[in-house]
């Protein structure tokens, strides 16, 4: 299959990618919006002229986007509850034209679970946007071309989805395996989505922002920072040639929400607005950085029998379909 190009740039930013698109009317959820790349995505969609709905856990920390963009609204979403996906689900009205499934946590150093006893990276990054996507399938479905995007991160390329032990009950923890493999479920859930919802006329892709200096690497201890280039061996931050403004980060995950450009296109993987080469995963990926990890997915990512498997997997987790629509 010949990979999907566009002509935008990898420096382009969200807003550059979205000139001349006309987004009024459409109505669009991003989770993790208030701050980092969901907020400048957040920016560039009001920006076109969409109303969108900020999801992040405390709707005050918005206030200066919605205040900036009058087309904006915050709601609470805690993606590592379950009760506040629901309850967010419950609440929504009306159809959706685009989720973008922005929030994440990254290398929690401790392993640390959710009240249902998930993992909570793959709590957060993808069984809480799993349950979200479920939860608004109708309302994506009533738009007229409904999209999701899922974000995801170089790091799939490390490791695949242990369907043995996902939760990291039996294995040793390790933040960086945990990572990788809710990243790699991010891209399974695009796939996932594009494999069942084509008939309801939505299409899903996943992506990769890219490196930026963002809150997002709180967690991070140094050998990790220095691993992704964002530090040298003195503690002092570093800017390398391939990191990005937040405002570039963010222009894929713009692009695939609302470019008439990826029109039809689903369950793919993006970078720097590209379909990137699907190549082999392994742990020798990481030798060479984030660098080194960029403009490729791996195989196992975008795996349909994955895909499937995954798709059971998260269905078993919330209780299945009808209970939790219900």
């Amino acid at each position: 299959m010949t990979r999907f190009r566009t002509h935008f740039g990898a420096r382009a930013t969200a807003t550059e990618v979205l000139a001349g698109v006309d987004l009024t009317g459409r109505r669009m959820i991003v989770t993790g919006g208030a701050s980092g790349l969901g907020a400048e995505t957040v920016r560039a969609l009001a920006g076109a002229g969409a109303h969108v709905t900020i999801a992040t856990r405390d709707p005050a920390t918005a206030k200066a986007i919605v205040e900036e963009f009058p087309r904006t609204e915050a709601a609470a979403l805690d993606l590592a509850d379950l009760e506040s996906v629901r309850a967010f689900c419950a609440a929504w009205r009306g159809p959706v034209d685009a989720v973008v499934a922005n929030a994440g946590v990254m290398m929690l150093p401790e392993r640390q679970v959710n009240a249902q006893g998930w993992e909570m990276q793959l709590a957060t990054n993808y069984l809480g946007h799993f349950a979200l996507l479920t939860g608004l399938r109708t309302a994506l479905r009533s738009a007229e071309r409904g999209r999701v995007v899922t974000v995801s991160s170089g790091v799939q390329l490390i490791a695949g989805f242990d369907f043995d032990d996902p939760q990291f009950e039996r294995r040793p923890y390790d933040p960086i395996i945990a990572y990788a493999q809710s990243k790699t479920a991010d891209v399974l859930l695009a796939v996932g989505v594009g494999r069942r919802w084509a008939d309801d006329g939505i299409i899903a892709n996943a992506c990769a922002p890219g490196v930026a200096h963002t809150n997002l690497s709180r967690h991070l201890d140094a050998a990790s920072l220095r691993m992704l280039g964002a530090q040298d061996a003195e503690g002092n931050q570093l800017t390398p040639d391939h990191f990005k403004t937040p405002a570039q980060a963010a222009a894929t995950a713009t692009l695939l929400a609302a470019s008439p450009l990826v029109d039809g296109v689903t369950g793919r993987y993006f970078e720097e607005n590209q379909e990137v080469e699907t190549v082999e995963g392994g742990p020798s990926r990481m030798a060479g950085g984030s660098a080194a990890m960029a403009g490729m997915v791996a195989e196992w990512s975008l795996d349909p029998a994955a895909a499937d498997r995954l798709w059971e997997y998260g269905l078993q987790a919330i209780g299945g379909t009808n209970a939790w629509i219900s």
